[in-house]
């Protein structure tokens, strides 16, 4: 028996528990498949039309711009749009998100695609987002090589791409489906992004990209149906 073991069987005697890791195993799943649920908000409980407008008006409230798209189709377009009305180099880094590779980024001639994580030079990302919260305006993205955990931090622009169907009205939805979609292979980090990067430490002034991006823009594309 080697030390970890004998450790671990010491900690189970003395807590008088089985041996039997699958029967702890079922215990634990057990648990979470009948976990209570707590209280859930009306304010996010909308039809699915009220429910993006309540998204868009919590995200600007915070800072962020939004526009809504028909289809993904659409995205190169827009995302080029947003560029040249900020003056910005066309030049956007994304990761290897399966539904971004399926824009028709070549139809913008004029923007250079870069791909894989942000080495902090880059001015503008963009994001597939996994959901949005309605009640408060939050984008919910999930690290992973498809969408680098860079690009939430390091580019002064982050563009963020979310389905209109994904929009939930309040967290708890979000994490069950990220429950069920994931199971047990959870990814490393899931960061809730709500507005841009903001600090108002320093005598109260608001001042925005202390800490990340300076400028949140939330494309929303296709059409909810409840």
């Amino acid at each position: 028996m080697d030390g970890r073991t004998a450790i671990l069987t010491k900690i189970r005697a003395s807590l008088k528990v089985p041996a039997d890791d699958d029967q702890r195993r079922a215990t634990v799943a057990a648990r979470l498949a009948q976990a209570p649920k707590g209280i859930i908000p009306a304010r996010g409980q909308l039809p699915v039309q009220e429910r993006i407008a309540l998204f868009r008006a919590m995200a600007e409230k915070y800072n962020a711009t939004t526009e809504a798209i028909d289809s993904l189709d659409m995205l190169p377009t827009a995302v080029s749009a947003y560029l040249k009305g900020r003056n910005l180099p066309g030049a956007i880094r994304i990761g290897g998100d399966p539904r971004l590779a399926t824009a028709p980024w070549t139809a913008e001639a004029t923007l250079e695609i870069r791909h894989g994580a942000s080495d902090g030079h880059d001015l503008a990302a963009v994001s597939h987002a996994f959901g949005a919260i309605a009640e408060t305006g939050t984008l919910v993205l999930l690290s992973g090589p498809d969408n680098p955990v860079t690009l939430n931090f390091l580019p002064e622009h982050h563009i963020v791409v979310i389905r209109a169907d994904e929009i939930s009205g309040d967290m708890e939805a979000i994490w069950a489906r990220l429950r069920a979609a994931q199971g047990s292979s959870m990814p490393r980090t899931v960061n809730l992004i709500t507005g841009p990067s903001r600090s108002a430490d320093i005598e109260q002034t608001l001042l925005l990209g202390a800490h990340g991006p300076r400028a949140l823009h939330i494309i929303i594309a296709g059409t909810a149906v409840d």
